[in-house]
């Protein structure tokens, strides 16, 4: 098969070139093989286990399907006839005539974005044919009775995953751009690929830890996280961070942001003109942010409850000492948001009105249905992380982001295979990405808890379900005004979840939907003029998620601005700006501290 628009030979590649990257190839590979064969020997021959119950599931589809025949052979009938009529389809346009496709992907599917998917007689084809077979396989697993509902959400997950793994586009011969790259280096492409495959084996310790990003091209408070302020205050399991207005006059009341443990903060402060810090603080906000620590077996002890005592309310005795200021705005971001509610509550039964309105970013309080979360989320799979978990004192922050990679595995694992170990390229230097794989550990109580308490029993709904300090957690308490943003597409916190959890405060809310996914629909500057939101004006919230979204209307621009007047509505008075630097607490170091720069190493080969 001919190379598609290759019109010239290319060049041959310089012979030195070549033979140094043999070299370094063949050099890696001996290294890997030698340490891969030394770690078998001291862990010896295990004995193959199911601990995610990935196995039981497909048999128990399989059992299942297999005692209705008369609804796998009209499937397979169906696979049949689309492949037939493939077929027919194929012959019309290799004899030059124009025919509708059987299989289109997605507009939104990157894969086959390359004209000649599209162009050429073969790979429209083999796309075509990966397409019929995948919505088949799809179809057939998905529609099986009787199974059980977490069984079948195993079966619907990772027959995604078999199925999307399985694309042409992921295979040197069958990828028309790889194809062309290959013929026009000489295969060059796929040794220079071979040789990041092994560096991104050698940085993950034995495992394949896929680069997504050029690490090297960003460093802390230089491109990102650039925002100037002053670490104010420390305890050892966060920073607490201040920022130097940009405005004469702020708002009285200080803004404290609540951003997840599970990433860094810098998500809200990437480059200035996408970060929602800096546009806080030209918006006349006195802002404060968490920096939580890194977590290792020394605070494998730390709980839920040790990150509202020792994180949000010593946050608020630290303002409150800096600025004078009794009552503050609060947002939290994801977990964050999860922990800012339980905060609340708390304060609620103290009867203390310290936050005086809170805003929640994708945030889940009612966990009943997490979305494809929920796949990973049984006993058996708990249980299993657990006992690694409290082996160590941690959960390591690579494997929570390979489950999050997983749910998006086109975009954030198959482009990067493609990328750099077909192409041979070097990944794109990408903000965004380098804070995707800034991840952090998690302490084994915590997250214990969090799994148990919030994903499997729902207690934070439940009042009284949560105990914190002797405090029991009701959401119903809270009656301070609440503003939820969640995201359309988002697929970390469904937003017909976030919506369902909003409906437990006791207080006004007001919830706003955004365009987009977890991220682009939280970090969407007005000055990008993306996505949109809706908002429902009814002076009650409707009981159902479908029922909001009837009534709400959208609107253009960003939802940074809606908040803006929503919050200063509730918060009218300025007092002079306030400089960290001249604070009653004395300045520790500066922005972004150094909490936010403890990067994770490399996963150590297990023993």
């Amino acid at each position: 098969m001919a190379a598609p628009n290759e019109n010239a030979q290319a060049e041959l590649p310089d012979p030195q070139e070549v033979a140094q990257t043999y070299a370094e190839v063949a050099k890696r590979a001996s290294h890997l093989i030698s340490d891969h064969v030394q770690r078998q020997l001291k862990k010896g021959v295990s004995t193959p286990a199911d601990e995610l119950g990935i196995a039981q599931a497909f048999m128990d589809m399989m059992a299942k399907l297999l005692s209705n025949p008369y609804k796998l052979a009209q499937s397979q009938m169906n696979l049949v006839w689309d492949y037939f009529t493939l077929w027919q389809h194929s012959m019309l346009r290799f004899a030059g005539m124009h025919a509708a496709p059987v299989a289109s992907p997605e507009r939104s599917d990157k894969r086959f974005k390359d004209e000649e998917w599209q162009e050429h007689f073969m790979f429209d084809f083999v796309k075509q044919s990966y397409l019929i077979a995948a919505r088949h396989i799809h179809d057939t697993v998905s529609g099986v009775d009787g199974l059980d509902e977490q069984s079948q959400k195993k079966v619907n997950f990772y027959t995604r995953q078999y199925i999307d793994a399985l694309s042409p586009s992921n295979f040197a011969l069958t990828n028309p751009e790889v194809f062309r790259e290959t013929v026009k280096s000489h295969g060059q492409n796929l040794i220079k690929g071979l040789n990041n495959l092994l560096r991104d084996v050698e940085d993950g310790g034995g495992q394949l830890r896929v680069k997504m990003t050029d690490t090297t091209a960003f460093e802390l408070g230089k491109n990102v996280a650039t925002t100037p302020g002053k670490v104010v205050f420390q305890t050892d399991m966060m920073q607490l961070l201040q920022y130097t207005p940009s405005t004469d006059k702020v708002l009285k009341r200080p803004l404290l942001i609540v951003p997840p443990w599970i990433n860094k903060f810098y998500i809200l402060d990437l480059r200035e003109k996408n970060s929602y810090i800096k546009w806080c603080v030209d918006q006349g906000h006195t802002v404060f942010v968490i920096s939580w620590v890194n977590p290792d077996e020394k605070q494998s002890e730390k709980t839920f409850e040790s990150y509202v005592k020792e994180g949000i309310l010593a946050a608020l005795d630290a303002i409150e000492q800096q600025t004078g200021e009794k009552e503050i705005n609060a947002a939290g971001y994801c977990l964050g948001g999860t922990l800012l509610a339980t905060t609340l509550a708390y304060l609620a039964g103290k009867k203390q009105k310290r936050i005086a309105s809170a805003t929640f970013f994708t945030t889940m309080t009612d966990f009943s249905d997490p979305g494809e979360l929920g796949v990973f989320i049984d006993e058996q799979q708990v249980s299993s992380l657990e006992k690694k978990m409290f082996e160590r004192g941690y959960l390591e922050g690579s494997e929570m982001a390979g489950t999050f990679n997983m749910l998006r595995s086109n975009d954030l694992i198959w482009s990067f295979v493609v990328n750099n170990y077909l192409m041979g390229k070097d990944p794109f230097p990408f903000d965004l990405l380098y804070w995707n794989s800034d991840s952090t550990r998690m302490p084994a109580k915590m997250h214990s808890f969090y799994l148990r308490g919030m994903y499997m029993e729902n207690r934070l709904v439940q009042p009284g379900g949560v105990v914190i300090d002797d405090v029991p957690i009701d959401l119903s308490k809270i009656k301070v005004p609440c503003y939820f943003i969640s995201a359309i597409e988002d697929h970390i916190a469904p937003w017909k979840s976030t919506y369902a959890g909003s409906l437990n405060f006791g207080g006004p809310v007001r919830f706003v939907l955004g365009g987009s996914g977890h991220i682009a629909g939280i970090v969407n500057p007005p000055v990008a003029n993306k996505y949109g939101y809706w908002v429902n004006a009814a002076a009650k919230s409707p009981a159902t998620a479908d029922a909001w979204f009837e009534g709400a209307q959208q609107n253009a621009g960003s939802w940074w601005t809606d908040w803006q007047s929503w919050v200063s509505g509730h918060d009218a008075d300025q007092v002079d700006a306030r400089n960290p630097a001249k604070g009653k607490l004395k300045a520790i170091e500066d922005a972004p501290g150094s909490f936010v720069k403890m990067r994770l190493d490399a996963p150590k080969a297990v023993a």
